[in-house]
């Protein structure tokens, strides 16, 4: 019985953080949407705050499932709780095995979400704050290099672009100085037509996708801890999910049985005073 409590709570507790924690990720989607204008671009490859809801509302619905499964020992529930969570680890190992023969062909797909990202940089104000933490982070600029920038209306480099920011980059391309105290957001301007030696005193001037990878080489068993972490948590709660449906299982058979015994041994009473007469006389 100890252990049968130990496996419910266990799972419980464990569905209802990431539950917490999907609810979050809503809120703060929802939030973001809101505060946004109308006219903004809401594809979910590109929008941070449709992304966040999309993902937050089917964690809600899965970890959901798990919640009250475990908690009213729903086999329903908890069945499709684990149905799910199986359906998920197998397009994660199928995900995981077509990047790797494909190298290829996701980093083209790859390089063109991220040169979409960048045509629609200032469209959207939660996916300029991303780039921008990106290229902060991983001190690089644009796609390939900082010249992928022109693909942008307001980073153009054409003589018919009437922006201020023409043959620019965005600030958060721009090299930060030990003793720079006042950020200075006109860094970037003109840099386009620098060549790369000449720009690369003031900006950074190789691609984000290049530096992406190569942190991802450098930090391999970082990548690959995380990566098993998330496989082995998901495991662990499809075994929790699959030991309380066999265990409730296992209570119901045994209150069926003991049922049938207890109605049986009650038919059986209405002889055994007639035969305990007979006995007697």
């Amino acid at each position: 019985m100890r252990g049968y409590r130990g496996i419910k709570y266990t799972l419980f507790i464990c569905c209802y953080v990431f539950w917490v924690v999907s609810a979050v990720l809503i809120a703060v989607g929802i939030y973001a949407k809101i505060a946004k204008e109308k006219d903004v671009v809401d594809t979910l490859t590109v929008d941070p705050a449709l992304l966040l809801i999309v993902v937050g509302s089917v964690m809600f619905l899965i970890t959901f499932l798990g919640c009250f499964g475990a908690l009213r020992n729903a086999t329903c529930l908890l069945k499709m709780f684990l149905g799910i969570l199986v359906a998920v680890l197998l397009l994660q190992i199928a995900a995981g095995v077509v990047g790797y023969l494909f190298t290829d062909m996701v980093m083209e797909r790859t390089e063109r979400l991220m040169m979409k990202a960048i045509v629609r940089y200032r469209e959207d104000q939660d996916l300029e704050n991303a780039i921008d933490f990106i290229q902060k982070k991983f001190q690089c600029c644009g796609v390939e290099s900082y010249k992928d920038w022109s693909h942008n209306v307001y980073f153009e480099c054409s003589d018919t672009n009437p922006s201020l920011e023409a043959c620019g980059v965005p600030f958060s391309c721009c090299i930060h100085q030990q003793n720079q105290t006042v950020l200075n957001t006109m860094c970037g301007y003109g840099m386009q037509q620098l060549e790369e030696r000449s720009a690369g005193q003031d900006v950074f001037t190789i691609g984000c996708l290049e530096k992406i990878v190569w942190w991802a080489k450098n930090n391999l068993l970082l990548v690959a801890g995380l990566t098993a972490g998330l496989l082995l948590l998901e495991v662990c709660m499809i075994c929790l999910a699959a030991a309380q449906i066999s265990r409730i299982k296992k209570v119901q058979q045994q209150q069926k049985e003991n049922a049938a015994r207890s109605k049986s041994e009650r038919k059986d009473s209405y002889w055994y005073p007639a035969f305990a007469d007979f006995d007697d006389e």
